[in-house]
């Protein structure tokens, strides 16, 4: 048995039973087989320049779904490459991505414009446990957390008890 992707169809039906969530919602960004994310800022990119956007839209995913983002293909004709990955099953937060003008002229993405799509592919079955890691929560541009810790154990890497704090309230964690 394999995973399979879902069709609008499905993913309305995901929407309107509220085991997927995407606001702010824009039904017409509903495609045949994915949805269209709209860029959070306004970017103007030069040729061999790269910056980090975030997407309008908070995404939150079941247990057992995860997603795949593209670039929109028009954006890529003109030479803009996107560092994309899986939206693990579980997240929930903003997106960020890494763009990167790859052509010989400015490239502008307006915010709200549509520049990514995410496809989402039902998994076999539900995963063991979401995901949890530092970017659970995002909002807005997110920088590299690369090397952040997502547990207590590793409370003496912390270097101050604000950013402590602050993944403990991100966590959802105890004190």
């Amino acid at each position: 048995m394999y995973g399979v992707a879902l069709s609008d169809k499905g993913i309305m039906d995901l929407l309107l039973t509220g085991k997927l969530r995407i606001e702010p919602l824009d039904e017409s960004c509903i495609n045949p087989a994915g949805y269209d994310l709209r860029c959070g800022q306004d970017v103007m990119l030069n040729p061999g320049r790269m910056v980090l956007s975030s997407t309008v839209e908070r995404v939150q995913l079941p247990n057992d779904l995860v997603g795949v983002l593209h670039l929109r293909s028009s954006l890529a004709r003109e030479g803009l490459i996107a560092s994309l990955a899986l939206v693990d099953p579980g997240f929930r937060g903003q997106l960020t991505v890494m763009l990167y003008n790859a052509g010989g002229s400015p490239i502008r993405v307006k915010r709200g414009e549509r520049f990514l799509q995410i496809s989402f592919f039902k998994l076999v079955g539900e995963a063991s446990r979401g995901y949890s890691g530092v970017y659970q929560d995002s909002k807005g541009v997110v920088k590299s957390l690369r090397g952040e810790s997502t547990s207590l154990s590793n409370v003496g890497s912390m270097n101050s008890p604000k950013r402590l704090f602050g993944l403990i309230k991100r966590r959802g964690l105890k004190r």
